[in-house]
């Protein structure tokens, strides 16, 4: 029945052209520690060792789910969903307009013809919007920065549990799996992962 209702979902995307302007080319390379081990200087390194990571936390596949609106962006171009998916009380949408409406528990490949916008819907156990309070659409790298530093804008972690998330959790690993059609984030969830464990040794620094 999901699956039934995810090719509906498609049926009503499908009538549309597809989205205007070429998608950015993307930054593959994601850049160890040890790249930055010449910087003499603590502070200069943590924020040298931040805004590497911030490759992978400002780009699509992760800032698409940080919306400061009521709606989730698709795509490199981070255009407004379509169709329209309101925010909800939880971040999944609302009664009769549910994320997992279409969203299943894993990417789901489609065979949709030429004028499809995409060639896959992505798919997690908990697809979803990040709380409104966890919002980086518009923010720089360094606003984004302070606000995963509050424990009141992310999620209540400290930073040993923020690392444990950017480091392990399976909904951020989905960012270099996330279906045909869709760029991956740059480099790889353990280099980011290794990237954040320096960020916090060099005192978690804030460019």
């Amino acid at each position: 029945m999901r699956f039934l209702r995810a090719i509906s979902c498609v049926a009503i995307i499908a009538v549309m052209a597809l989205p205007t302007g070429a998608s950015r080319a993307q930054d593959r390379e994601l850049r160890a520690p040890a790249a930055f081990a010449n910087i003499p200087d603590d502070a200069a390194r943590s924020r040298a060792l931040f805004a590497e990571a911030a490759k992978v936390i400002m780009n699509p596949r992760c800032m698409n789910c940080h919306p400061a609106a009521d709606r989730p962006l698709q795509g490199n171009d981070q255009h407004p969903h379509f169709p329209p998916a309101p925010r909800g009380e939880n971040g999944v949408g609302i009664a009769g307009n549910t994320c997992s409406a279409c969203h299943m528990e894993q990417n789901t490949p489609l065979i949709a013809g030429p004028v499809a916008p995409f060639a896959s819907i992505p798919g997690h156990p908990r697809w979803g919007l990040a709380p409104i309070e966890m919002a980086w659409e518009g923010k720089s790298m360094g606003e984004i920065c302070r606000q995963l530093k509050d424990s009141s804008r992310n999620g209540g972690r400290d930073l040993a549990l923020l690392h444990e998330h950017l480091a392990h959790d399976d909904l951020v690993a989905w960012g270099w799996r996330p279906g045909p059609g869709r760029d991956p984030a740059p480099g790889s969830q353990e280099r980011l992962g290794e990237l954040i464990k320096a960020w916090i040794d060099t005192g978690a620094q804030c460019p």
